[in-house]
């Protein structure tokens, strides 16, 4: 018995694609949804955002340019400016080396206590700024467990410049380690291996080949670690003790004379935090789009973070 085929009729490439295009997609929307959705998301940036970023150059501005340049340059502020610059230019290349040993040790070894140094680095991130500032008062007080000690050798740490170092420091040390420890996984450990089969040491290991895969990482992180420590005030405000002209920070200041009714002065210095924010935000941006060509590269290369 001879089996025969039914022809199919034949199907035309115009047919396809007007039955593709019919097909609706499941992550294509109405285009009044997409407009609703992107205008509640620029009104609300504008709103929290964009106002308040123009109100603070507005006002601080608004006065003239004699009473902006009075008011940064005026002894108490520039003390805040300087010793902000201070607790930064300590803390952030103190939290280099530790994001640095961290990520290197998490991501290169195995060891016990690996998820417990992982939580351990996130703890900033849960711990109210405040509270930490507390644990240091706690610790290296007057009344605290090091006070009677720090007293007897005429050191100070609260109320003083190495407190408001170790608060920021404390506030800080997330983020260059966070930064670093994705892309170096992602990177995986077949680089460092060959190298160390051609004969290359530790430190020749580290400088040709694992600081060269995560330099743009490492910048990044640098930059938000900068930002953050600049712009620090729950930890610092309680170590600090408030000292005009020696232990306020910038933020710090900006309260006192905000709530001393110097609006002038308090927005000129926060003017100052703005123009370093922008700063930041552009250099951010440049920077996080290496990190991601970085990143997509060595996915494509069949690695994923872990």
């Amino acid at each position: 018995m001879a089996i025969t085929s039914i022809p199919m009729p034949p199907v035309s490439p115009a047919s396809t694609a007007s039955s593709t295009r019919a097909r609706p997609s499941a992550t294509t929307e109405p285009r009044w949804v997409r407009v609703l959705l992107i205008s509640a998301a620029l009104a609300f940036m504008t709103l929290f955002l964009f106002v308040p970023l123009a109100t603070v150059f507005f006002e601080a501005f608004k006065k003239g340019l004699d009473v902006y340049l009075a008011a940064i340059t005026e002894p108490d502020a520039l003390s805040a400016i300087k010793l902000t610059l201070i607790a930064t230019s300590i803390s952030v290349p103190l939290n280099l080396v530790f994001g640095l040993a961290a990520a290197w040790s998490i991501t290169k070894f195995d060891f016990r206590g690996k998820s417990l140094l992982l939580t351990l680095i996130d703890l900033p991130f849960s711990v109210s700024p405040v509270i930490a500032g507390l644990i240091f008062v706690l610790v290296f007080g007057l009344q605290g467990w090091f006070g009677e000690w720090l007293r007897d050798h005429d050191l100070k740490v609260i109320f003083a410049v190495p407190g408001i170092v170790l608060a920021t420091v404390f506030v800080t040390f997330p983020f260059i380690a966070r930064e670093l420890i994705p892309l170096m996984q992602a990177q995986g450990i077949e680089q460092e291996e060959a190298a160390r089969v051609l004969g290359a040491d530790g430190w020749q290991i580290f400088r040709r080949v694992t600081l060269p895969n995560i330099k743009w990482a490492l910048l990044y992180g640098v930059i938000l670690c900068n930002a953050r420590a600049m712009g620090e005030f729950g930890a610092v405000s309680v170590v600090s003790g408030h000292i005009r002209g020696q232990t306020n920070t910038m933020p710090l200041h900006i309260e006192i004379v905000y709530n001393e009714y110097q609006f002038a002065a308090a927005f000129a210095v926060s003017s100052l935090l703005a123009a370093s924010a922008l700063v930041t935000l552009v250099l951010k941006y440049m920077i996080e789009q290496r990190v991601n060509d970085q990143k997509r590269g060595y996915s494509e290369q069949g690695k994923s973070p872990a």
